[in-house]
């Protein structure tokens, strides 16, 4: 694009030029710490990451999250895909609601913008039946144990999908995931799964 022979892409992580073909310079690509492709089980979920909370997939995250870059949404979804262990992307995918008041503050939720990248790379329905309410902190800054204490109230608005994967762009305590487990599985679907661009390291 003519754009991008004025203003050629920055990394986003490091700030010098990107590859072409993502968001990441090749260095910073290959700091990725890939966690290979078993699930881990998170407050009894099964749930599969390909890459660690860290360096430059922290930087992906924050951007995505916290300034706007919704392109990055699609760089997420390619990584998750192409390291999908045989399996895991089935069902319907189900983006972890956000909450109404941060909804306003961010015309879009990031765990859906994501959750729509991997279906037009797998071919996967979207069904974004869960609603989100009650309490409005966000988990950032908070102290573990109150992170820990709950996500505020997760409903599901109508018969949710039988096999659903939860999407989302990092799990952190894994309470938020939990919540909508529990709420999928409380209005009737029977396999419930989750994956995230990232996550902490030991969970």
């Amino acid at each position: 694009m003519l754009l991008d022979l004025v203003a050629p892409p920055l990394c986003w992580s490091c700030r010098s030029l990107a590859a072409r073909d993502g968001p990441l310079c090749r260095a910073c690509r290959r700091s990725l710490r890939f966690l290979g492709p078993a699930t881990v089980g998170v407050r009894g979920l099964g749930v599969w990451s390909p890459v660690a909370y860290d360096g430059p997939a922290r930087d992906l995250v924050k951007a995505l999250k916290y300034r706007g870059a919704t392109r990055l949404a699609a760089g997420m979804a390619a990584i998750i895909v192409a390291n999908a262990p045989a399996g895991l992307l089935a069902g319907a995918l189900v983006p972890v609601p956000l909450h109404p008041a941060r909804r306003r503050a961010r015309p879009f939720n990031q765990a859906a913008l994501i959750a729509a990248a991997i279906s037009a790379r797998a071919g996967l329905p979207v069904a974004d039946c869960l609603i989100r309410s009650g309490s409005e902190q966000t988990q950032v800054g908070r102290a573990r144990a109150a992170r820990l204490s709950g996500a505020g109230t997760i409903h599901a608005a109508g018969r949710p999908p039988p096999a659903a994967l939860l999407v989302d762009d990092v799990v952190t305590t894994g309470a938020t995931l939990a919540a909508c487990a529990a709420a999928l599985r409380a209005a009737g679907a029977r396999e419930v799964g989750a994956v995230a661009f990232a996550r902490t390291a030991g969970r």
